[in-house]
C-alpha cells in the first residue's frame, strides 16, 4: 500500500561533462549502467539529495582515467513502485531470491558471484558487488515471468515490476578515530523505469540571501 511513492525528489548524477550536457539538451537519451558490479543492479543512479558526493564518485572516477572532465547533473525524478531497502519488509523478502538463485546456479553448475574488495580501497568496502547485482537482477528477472506466467494463464496480474530500488550505505572509514559514522554515507537510487526521470538541471550555485 505504501509503496508507490509518486512524490518529486531531486537527486544528483556524477559523470563526465560532456555526458551532463548531453542529458540536459537531449533528455530523452538516457544511459542505464549494466555493469556486473552495480550495487542495486541494472538502472540509472542517482545519490538522493547529495551533489558533493555525486562529484566525489565523478572525481574518482577521473583519476581512475574513466572520465576526463567530472561533473554533477540535477535528476528531478519520483520512485514510484520502489524497492526500498530502508523498509524492513524488503529487507526480508531479498533473502528469498538469493536462495532462489543460489539453487538455480547450482542445478546449471554455474559458480556463485561473490561481493569483492577493490585493489586500491583501503577502507576494505566490499566496491565491488558483484552478488548483490546479481541477486537483484535474479529478482527482477523472476518477477517479470511470474507476471507473464499470470497473464498468459489469466489474463492479468496483480504483481508489478519494480521501478527504482533505493538503498542506504556506508563506506569510506570512521569520520573520526572510534566514530561508527562513515565520511561517505549516502542514500543511493538505482532508477530502473526511465520514465521516473522528470528531467534535468545544471545545479546551482549558493547565492547570499538577505
Amino acid at each position: 500500500m505504501y509503496s508507490n511513492r509518486p512524490n518529486l525528489l531531486i537527486g544528483f548524477h556524477g559523470c563526465d561533462e560532456s555526458i551532463k550536457n548531453k542529458l540536459i539538451s537531449v533528455p530523452n537519451d538516457i544511459r542505464r549502467s549494466q555493469e556486473k558490479f552495480d550495487w542495486l543492479g541494472h538502472g540509472f543512479y542517482v545519490w538522493e539529495n547529495n551533489q558533493k558526493r555525486a562529484m566525489q564518485w565523478a572525481k574518482d572516477k577521473q583519476k581512475r582515467g574513466a572520465i576526463d572532465k567530472p561533473a554533477v547533473v540535477g535528476v528531478i525524478f519520483q520512485l514510484d513502485l520502489c524497492f526500498d531497502l530502508t523498509d524492513a519488509s524488503y529487507i526480508e523478502f531479498l533473502p528469498k531470491f538469493y536462495e532462489s538463485m543460489i539453487q538455480d546456479l547450482a542445478i546449471a553448475n554455474k559458480a556463485i558471484p561473490k561481493n569483492k574488495n577493490h585493489e586500491k580501497d583501503k577502507h576494505q568496502d566490499l566496491l565491488i558487488r558483484e552478488l548483490d547485482c546479481a541477486v537483484f537482477e535474479y529478482m527482477h528477472q523472476k518477477i517479470k515471468e511470474q507476471i507473464e506466467s499470470n497473464f498468459n494463464s489469466r489474463g492479468g496480474s496483480e504483481l508489478k515490476s519494480f521501478d527504482t530500488i533505493r538503498g542506504v550505505f556506508t563506506e569510506g572509514g570512521p569520520v573520526y578515530d572510534g566514530a561508527a559514522i562513515q565520511s561517505r554515507t549516502h542514500i543511493q537510487i538505482c532508477i530502473r523505469n526511465l520514465n521516473c526521470i522528470k528531467g534535468f538541471f545544471h545545479p546551482r550555485e549558493l547565492t547570499k540571501f538577505n
